[in-house]
């Protein structure tokens, strides 16, 4: 089996989030260190060209701005079998890794060298260089494997299984299993703590988020949350969690240390995945929807009232969202029409729209700007599993 490289952990900054926003009130309502600023941005959405290296016929637009956000956007297409690479800085696609048949979620590693995603399809965790797109290594995971995340430090990879309940436990150097254990049904999204003592799960079929120790590699607690908790975000102190409830169209918060919900908050539409600020000023709520009804807006929630201050007007069916460090720029994969909407969080506007693949999905963020080495590529996936599950609606 092919090893990838052991990642160090990597700084966290503040985060700015301007608070005067032009948008309408809702109804009813772990990155590397950035080195430049954006500064405020209204100009109009721009569509960018799609394929890989930038090589599409069509005339690729860029984010106007005086210090643009730097680095490299990472996307999960899971009906179009492949990761699709966007420079920050442009909003254009520089490379496109086909041959992971149904990745559903994709994490880049702490120092931004290694990619991680799982291909539901072959229950596989897969590494990739970020650098060169070549394949750094695979290793069986439980059927159907749903998100992937890397620890803080760099050292473990945790990846959900929803065909059987369980979590892998990978050492990140070695690409080799360290453990397997049983969660509560229907294991999904899931984020560590800060300090990697704990990860938080979200399970939508049992409407609890699981608690599971690091040190011991067993569930310290179980906890009810509501109707299908699709995925969390984990606070910079590690002290509240946050769960998106996709059957009732509800955001929910946690206490972690008294491990019980404390709050709800409405949101316009079943939401799917969650991202807080780095300074933990704002929490972004995807509200994806259904393919019948999809959604169409991020609300932006502030966590300690747990009120929806804001929505901003995304591409249909929401899905998959980050923000990088600064607190400057999110980025939003749109299941129903395969794009990604780049927004500026000091304006509230979307300022780049980008044609990726098929079911865009997990999405993530490195600082790192894309080498002169990265390009589209076909990579080749041991089918270590029969067939996993479709995870598309979350």
């Amino acid at each position: 089996m092919a090893h990838s490289r052991r990642v160090a952990r990597r700084p966290a900054l503040p985060a700015v989030l301007v608070a005067a926003m032009t948008l309408s009130l809702a109804a009813c309502g772990p990155d590397e260190q950035v080195t430049e600023a954006v500064t405020d941005s209204s100009t109009p959405i721009a569509t960018a060209s799609s394929g890989g290296g930038g090589e599409s016929g069509s005339a690729p637009a860029t984010i106007e701005s005086a210090a643009p956000v730097v680095g490299t956007v990472w996307v999960a297409n899971e009906d179009g079998d492949s990761l699709t690479a966007i420079d920050a800085a442009t909003g254009d696609v520089v490379a496109t890794i086909d041959g992971i048949d149904g990745p559903h979620n994709v994490q880049v590693g702490p120092d931004g060298n290694t990619i991680w995603a799982v291909s539901g399809h072959a229950s596989a965790l897969v590494a990739v260089d970020a650098r060169t797109s070549e394949l750094l290594g695979t290793a069986p995971t439980g059927p159907s494997p749903a998100h992937v995340i890397v620890s803080p430090d760099g050292s473990n990879v945790y990846v959900t299984n929803a065909g059987d309940d369980s979590l892998s436990v990978f050492d990140a150097a070695a690409l080799e299993p360290k453990a397997t254990l049983s969660l509560s049904a229907g294991p999904h999204g899931l984020r560590p703590t800060p300090d990697g003592a704990f990860v938080v799960v979200a399970n939508t079929t049992a409407g609890a988020v699981d608690i599971v120790d690091t040190a011991s590699n067993t569930v310290a607690a179980s906890v009810p949350v509501g109707d299908s908790p699709a995925q969390v975000a984990v606070d910079a102190e590690g002290r509240y969690a946050y769960a998106s409830l996709n059957g009732s169209s509800e955001v929910v918060k946690i206490d972690l240390e008294q491990r019980k919900a404390v709050g709800t908050v409405a949101v316009p539409s079943p939401p799917v995945q969650l991202y807080l600020t780095a300074d933990g000023s704002r929490l972004l709520s995807a509200d994806q929807g259904t393919e019948d009804a999809p959604g169409r807006t991020v609300s932006i929630i502030d966590p300690a009232s747990l009120a929806v201050e804001a929505s901003v007007e995304t591409g249909a069916g929401p899905h998959g969202i980050v923000i990088e460090p600064t607190g400057q720029r999110a980025w939003v994969t749109n299941l129903y029409d395969d794009t990604v909407s780049a927004i500026d969080l000091t304006t509230g506007k979307v300022v780049a729209t980008v044609p990726v693949g098929d079911k865009p999905n997990g999405v993530s963020y490195s600082a790192a700007p894309p080498t002169e080495g990265l390009k589209s590529t076909s990579i080749t996936v041991p089918e270590y599993g029969g067939g996993g599950g479709d995870h598309a609606e979350h």
